[in-house]
This record gives structure tokens, C-alpha cells and sequence, in this order.
């Protein structure tokens, strides 16, 4: 079974868990998210969910976009992460992001082989 088949269902909880972080009214160092980059970033994640959950390349294409970016900013967060707090989380996210990334790069592969014909 390609490992996309249940990340349909984390992307769609991540759409939902944004929604509840804006409207709860949570603070990221002391200001509210922006409501334009957390309706971008949820239409993004939530047409990847319903496109993974309909076995589309492009929607397992775009959640591996979103991954990459994921690390890439985390990566670079760490660097410059200034307690332990701060390190603990970015490893935390590296160490779920990453084996993610790896192993949707063979479910990519699976789409695309032509169905075999008896």
C-alpha cells in the first residue's frame, strides 16, 4: 500500500488544526498569524489532501513541495535556535518531515508504473 493513502488524512488535520490555532486566537512571537498566508497555506494543503486521497500525482508532488520547504526552513531555524526548547522542536519536525519526504519519493515512483495488462 503507497504511503500517501493515509497522509490524505494528516494533511487534512493539519488544515483543520490551522483553523483552530487562528481562531483560538494563538500568537506566534507576539502577533496573530496572518489570515491571507493561513488561507494560502490551507487551500494548498487541503487540495494535496483530497488529491492524495484520490491517488493524484500532482497532490503527492505538491505535498512533497511542502515537506521540502518544511525542512529546508527548519533547518535553518535550528541554526539559529537560541534555548532548548527551540532545538527539541525543530529536531521533533525534522524527525517526522523528513522520513516523510523519503518514503513519498518511492510511493511517486509507484503512480506513475503503467498498470500492468494480463
Amino acid at each position: 500500500m503507497p504511503a500517501f493513502v493515509g497522509l490524505w488524512c494528516v494533511a487534512a488535520l493539519l488544515v483543520v488544526a490551522n483553523a483552530v490555532v487562528y481562531v483560538a486566537g494563538w500568537e506566534v512571537q507576539g502577533s496573530q498569524p496572518s489570515l491571507r498566508g493561513l488561507l494560502t497555506y490551507s487551500v494548498v494543503l487541503g487540495a494535496a489532501a483530497i488529491g492524495m486521497w484520490r491517488a493524484k500525482y500532482w497532490a503527492v508532488l505538491g505535498f512533497e513541495m511542502l515537506l521540502a520547504i518544511t525542512i529546508i526552513l527548519t533547518a535553518a531555524v535550528l541554526l539559529r535556535a537560541s534555548n532548548w526548547q527551540a532545538v527539541v522542536f525543530c529536531v521533533a519536525v525534522l524527525g517526522v518531515c523528513t522520513p516523510l519526504f523519503w518514503f513519498l519519493i518511492r510511493a511517486m515512483a509507484r503512480l506513475q508504473m503503467p498498470t500492468r495488462t494480463r
